[in-house]
């Protein structure tokens, strides 16, 4: 009986949400929650849940696969396939969560981009930043959660940890597979790599 009654449920969501143009591509496999807000011109593709306190602007796409939860998502972003919406996160107007990315308790900034395979927890990030893959932001040291702080125009290079607290200043560069313990400056670069060992004509032993 219950699971009726559920499923009576959401089909009155899809229904309302479609009336008003919600485009929906398998409605039957998308979750809503009764508390879901939803603007104009906004697409869901197959396979989406939508958890409580969810507030999704104008032209905005969810792409497959994404888990959405008491978070904020402005106009004219895109988010998924696969991505992980976590409670009291904001996506600002234009920016873009890509594949394999977990957002928890951050402000994404308008037109930045984490397109993939990255995890940003306890974080503000300004405008036009882009996070390359597999960027970490380390918040959590065992006892407390740390905050990390990523300014407008910043480029942080793939498979970068940040280990928080630390801020990086605007139009600053970590370079790729960096683990960056301090803040780092405006306009800087920021590298920890150790350098490249070649042995030639190695044969194993």
């Amino acid at each position: 009986m219950k699971e009726l009654n559920l499923y009576k449920i959401q089909n009155k969501l899809r229904n309302k949400f479609l009336k008003i143009g919600v485009k929906m591509i398998g409605p039957e496999t998308i979750f809503f929650s009764t508390d879901t807000k939803i603007g104009k011109n906004v697409t869901i593709e197959p396979y989406v849940v939508i958890g409580k306190k969810v507030n999704i602007g104008n032209n905005v796409i969810i792409k497959s696969f994404s888990h959405l939860e008491s978070c904020k998502v402005e106009n004219k972003v895109e988010v998924g396939p696969y991505a992980r919406i976590r409670p009291d996160t904001i996506l600002k107007e234009g920016s873009k969560i890509g594949n394999f990315v977990e957002v928890k308790k951050s402000i994404v900034g308008k037109k930045s981009k984490v397109n993939h395979l990255s995890y940003i927890g306890d974080t503000t990030i300004g405008k036009s930043s882009n996070i390359g893959a597999g960027t970490i932001t380390c918040n959590y040291d065992g006892v407390k959660k740390n905050k990390t702080k990523i300014k407008d125009n910043v480029f942080i290079g793939s498979n970068s940890a940040l280990v928080a607290p630390v801020t990086i200043e605007e139009k600053s560069i970590v370079g790729a597979g960096s683990v960056i313990t301090k803040s780092v400056k405006k306009k800087s670069l920021a590298l920890t790599r150790s350098l490249q060992a070649e042995i030639k004509n190695y044969k194993r032993k």
